[in-house]
């Protein structure tokens, strides 16, 4: 493995481990709850259409409401890692 190669799969997982909470800040799952006219707002809307009116435990907005809210927990953080890893390994081929 060169380098580069290894600076871009470092720089991959790091950066998807601390950007993460930024993120689903952005988009609104937030610490305290989903933030009014977001995208996550759209997303618990039509998770309670489908599942009749609640959002179901589990679900995916579930999920990322209580990764906004508490923060990842380590097998996600882990999981995360993981997948800037790989699209830093990627971009360290495509390069």
């Amino acid at each position: 493995m060169g380098l580069l190669t290894a600076a871009l799969i470092g720089a991959g997982a790091t950066g998807a481990v601390v950007g993460a909470p930024f993120v689903l800040a952005g988009i609104g799952f937030t610490s305290v709850g989903i933030a009014a006219g977001s995208y996550a707002a759209s997303m618990m809307s039509a998770a309670a259409v489908a599942n009749g009116g609640a959002v179901a435990a589990g679900s995916a907005v579930a999920v990322l409401q209580a990764a906004g809210a508490a923060g990842l927990t380590g097998a996600a953080t882990a999981a995360v890692g993981g997948t800037g890893a790989a699209l830093g390994g990627l971009a360290a081929i495509l390069i």
